[in-house]
Formats: structure tokens, C-alpha cells, sequence
């Protein structure tokens, strides 16, 4: 059996002790100290609040290229939900639910490279993207993907089977601007070509 290689990170040493010994029963799970981890290890950090202390604790991790991190905290508001996000967290699990099996299945799951939320917070950190959208973004031109509305326009018609002159005409560019929109979008984002561009915004719901 491969097993997947964990490491408990904790404010003091019997929470993580406590962690570690629910980790060690499960036969899929292999815990190491904190330091030992390789790439593909899954750190687990366990928190009460996000702190400037454990966000600190979860940049380090990020940058020594642990990537997929799990967040075990007491409590968690909306700009510490974000906080962990954005320092790599794909996985959480509140402290009141983290059963051995509970652990067990998010550590797994973030393994296989799923992302993990309750659904709660899931949607506390889509109304927060919303928001962010609408009043960051959006008044610039950009979208959370890094594309612009003109982008995303001329990417809707392509959609819709529209050639260059067709686009030029429905959004009042020129031809020219249209093949330029169409080639920075895919020199920039490493897209072969226009069909790989429109199935990018796609998947990604930007169409």
C-alpha cells in the first residue's frame, strides 16, 4: 500500500501528540516530524485562531514548496478563510469535527490534489471572490483569472462560432485588434490555439 506522508504542525506539543497518535491508527497514513516532510507530503497545521504567528508558520511551508497544506483551527473568520487560501491551505477541517477519519479523509483527498472546505466556508470564500470581483476588478477591465472583460468578449463570440471579421464587427474593433486580443490571450496563458482558449474560459466559467 502507498501510503501518504503527513506531519502535524501545533501550537503545543499535546495537541499535536494527540493529532499525530488519531493519524498514526489510520494504515494509509504515514506521520514524520515536522521537518522530515518530502514534496509530496501533506503538513496538517493545527491552530486555534490564524494568527500573525500560524500565518507564519503557513508562508514557511508554502515556500519551502509544501503546497498541500491542511488547517485544523479552532475558529476561523472570513479574512483568516482568505488568509489560508492564499498561503497554500486546500484542506480544512474544524477542530470540533477532526476525527481520525475525518483527518484521515481530507489528508487523502488533498493528496490526490482535490481541494477540501466545508461547504459553509466554501461559500463565505465564493462570496468573498465575488466581492472582489465586483468591486476590485471588475472597474479595471480584469477578471480572478487574469483576463480582461474585452478578453472574455471576443472569447464568448468564438464560442459561439464567430469568425474574426464577425467579432470585429459585433464589438466595434478591428479585425487586427481581434487577432491581437486572440494572441495575447494565448501567448499568455500557454494556450495552443483559439479552441484551447475558449475551452480554458470554459472550464473555468468565464463563458
Amino acid at each position: 500500500m502507498n501510503r501518504v506522508t503527513v506531519s502535524v504542525h501545533a501550537e503545543d506539543p499535546i495537541s499535536r501528540l494527540g493529532v499525530e497518535s488519531q493519524l498514526r491508527s489510520r494504515p494509509d497514513l504515514w506521520v514524520v516530524e515536522p521537518g522530515q516532510e518530502t514534496s509530496g507530503s501533506v503538513p496538517l497545521v493545527v491552530v486555534d485562531a490564524l494568527d500573525e504567528s500560524a500565518t507564519r508558520l503557513l508562508r514557511r511551508l508554502h515556500r519551502a514548496g509544501l503546497t498541500r497544506l491542511v488547517l485544523v483551527p479552532a475558529r476561523i473568520d472570513d479574512a483568516g478563510l482568505a488568509l489560508a487560501v492564499e498561503h497554500g491551505v486546500v484542506g480544512l477541517v474544524r477542530r470540533t469535527e477532526a476525527s481520525a477519519e475525518r483527518l484521515s479523509h481530507i489528508v487523502l483527498a488533498v493528496a490526490r490534489g482535490e481541494g477540501a472546505l466545508p461547504a459553509d466556508l466554501l461559500g463565505r470564500l465564493m462570496a468573498q471572490m465575488g466581492r472582489l470581483q465586483r468591486q476590485v476588478l471588475e472597474p479595471r477591465g480584469l477578471t480572478l483569472l487574469g483576463l480582461s472583460t474585452r478578453e472574455v468578449d471576443v472569447l464568448r463570440l468564438v464560442a459561439d462560432g464567430f469568425d474574426t471579421r464577425e467579432i470585429a464587427s459585433k464589438l466595434s474593433y478591428s479585425e487586427r485588434t481581434v487577432k491581437n486580443v486572440l494572441h495575447d490571450v494565448t501567448s499568455r496563458l500557454q494556450l495552443r490555439n483559439r479552441a484551447h482558449a475558449v475551452a480554458y474560459a470554459l472550464r473555468n466559467g468565464l463563458i
